[in-house]
């Protein structure tokens, strides 16, 4: 089980990213939260077996159609999760 966060820079608001992480966090069995940032970003913890975390930092990249991702920032973190969420923007 690993956990990163990841702060996703782009057009990345507005684009329905943060729900399309939750549906595909939910199909990979990936746990976490995902919100809004204040600067333009979106920011988003993941846990889960590594492969399933790598596969969603992958999608990551890409996100949903009208996204345009130009960084991921990937850290580790600590935490436990039982579900993915969607957070009021931070």
């Amino acid at each position: 089980m690993i956990t990163h966060r990841l702060v996703i820079s782009g057009r990345v608001q507005g684009v329905y990213y943060r729900e399309s992480m939750r549906i595909e966090a939910d199909r990979l069995g990936v746990t976490g939260w995902v919100r809004n940032l204040q600067s333009g970003e979106v920011e988003a913890v993941v846990q889960g077996e590594a492969s399933s975390v790598e596969a969603l930092i992958d999608w990551a990249w890409q996100g949903p159609p009208a996204a345009e991702v130009t960084g991921i920032r990937v850290d580790p973190f600590a935490g436990t999760f039982t579900a993915f969420e969607r957070l009021p923007t931070g």
